[in-house]
């Protein structure tokens, strides 16, 4: 089967970068064909190139024709869509329609649903756009980077392709990565059942740790919306955690985390490669995902199960279905550091707890997040929407 990916890259990497380009590996491993066309976020800096965006975000005739020509010179059999905002846009999905090429969506964030992509606004979950037919509260409180004016291109968008019915008639199959995720879809989008399918992200083995270095960790984005100030007041706090912390990433509050390290409660690690991750996991004893949105599937997720690492997240949206409480980690209600605090505690004091934990976080990777079943998930979509032209019929 020749497989055409197509993925818009973010200007700072991130979770969705890497499954585009891992999935494509792991199918070129099995002998597929792929081609992965990347379009990339990095020349939106200046006035007239963030216009000019802004008017295409919504239909890019260019993209629409970049993909066209790549169809007719690849030849696939089916494409495969990972991130389309902002410069691909749906318009790609005319190209293929076009060629009679079936197309299948991984939705990795909500960016249908939402300006932001998130469901999170000043501090909270947020819906109040899924109520309206028009996402209009979203362009008010200029969700999308504070811009009103950047909102109304996402929420044009987002209004204009709903209204079309581009999400019900132009992609054959839409892949979810939890079940919570497709639920919402399903209900907030109206995409049919039988055209939308879970399956979740994939990890390479990273190797069993054993907890050595006895440290908390936390990995990715550090922004308000990941609860880095929720983690670090728990860890601020006179009691502690329990264990050291460790922080690796980026991001907007990289100063509330260095400030923290100066006064001795976090080491900041900055930002970390792929294999200096899976070394932090080999050797922490927690992961910590204190998360106060609806995430999609954080691939630290099934990376810390393939270690073997217990993760203590936040009971809301998503986690609370990837997370099995007692059993692979603990669950705690969002926002609050004291509850987190105590769940990492209990962990620390409890060695025959953690081996518990690590044993159903290492059983929850074989199942579900092993490159080969994931393989063997997406070639089973593969071969039904080529071969019916349509999603997988339950």
């Amino acid at each position: 089967m020749r497989v055409l990916l197509l993925h818009n890259r973010y200007q700072i990497p991130g979770g969705e970068d890497t499954v585009a380009r891992g999935e494509a590996a792991m199918l070129r491993a099995a002998g597929f064909t792929v081609d992965l066309l990347e379009t990339d976020n990095d020349g939106i800096v200046s006035v007239y190139a963030r216009a000019k965006t802004a008017l295409q975000v919504t239909y890019s005739f260019p993209s629409r024709k970049l993909v066209a020509e790549r169809i007719i010179r690849f030849r696939p059999d089916l494409v495969h869509v990972h991130n389309l905002f902002p410069r691909l846009t749906p318009s790609v999905y005319d190209a293929c329609r076009e060629a009679h090429i079936p197309v299948v969506q991984t939705l990795h964030n909500y960016r249908t649903l939402c300006a932001n992509g998130l469901l999170f606004r000043s501090g909270k979950i947020c819906t109040e756009c899924l109520e309206h037919a028009f996402p209009t509260p979203a362009i008010r409180h200029g969700c999308y980077h504070g811009s009103r004016i950047g909102t109304l291109a996402v929420a044009a968008m987002i209004g204009i392709h709903r209204a079309r019915g581009t999400w019900k008639q132009k992609v054959n199959c839409f892949i979810a990565l939890t079940h919570f995720a497709r639920n919402l879809f399903i209900n907030e989008l109206g995409i049919q059942e039988a055209r939308i399918v879970v399956k979740p992200n994939a990890a390479p083995d990273p190797g069993l740790g054993d907890g050595s270095g006895g440290y908390a960790l936390y990995v990715g984005r550090l922004s308000l919306e990941k609860g880095i100030q929720v983690l670090l007041d728990a860890a601020g706090h006179h009691e502690g955690l329990g264990l050291p912390l460790k922080i690796a990433g980026s991001g907007p509050l990289q100063e509330s985390v260095q400030a923290a390290c100066r006064q001795g409660q976090v080491e900041f690690l900055g930002q970390q490669d792929a294999a200096s991750v899976r070394m932090l996991m080999r050797k922490a004893r927690v992961l910590l995902v204190p998360s106060l949105c609806y995430e999609g599937l954080p691939i630290v997720v099934p990376e810390a199960f393939g270690a073997g690492l217990p993760i203590v997240a936040s009971r809301i949206g998503s986690l609370e279905t990837l997370i099995m409480d007692q059993h692979n980690g603990l669950l705690v209600e969002p926002g609050r550091p004291a509850a987190l605090r105590t769940a990492v505690r209990r962990i620390a004091a409890d060695r025959h707890f953690e081996t518990l934990l690590r044993c159903g976080a290492r059983a929850a990777y074989q199942a579900d997040y092993r490159p080969e079943a994931n393989l063997r998930a997406l070639v089973q979509i593969y071969d039904q929407v080529v071969s019916h032209g349509k999603g997988p019929v339950h």
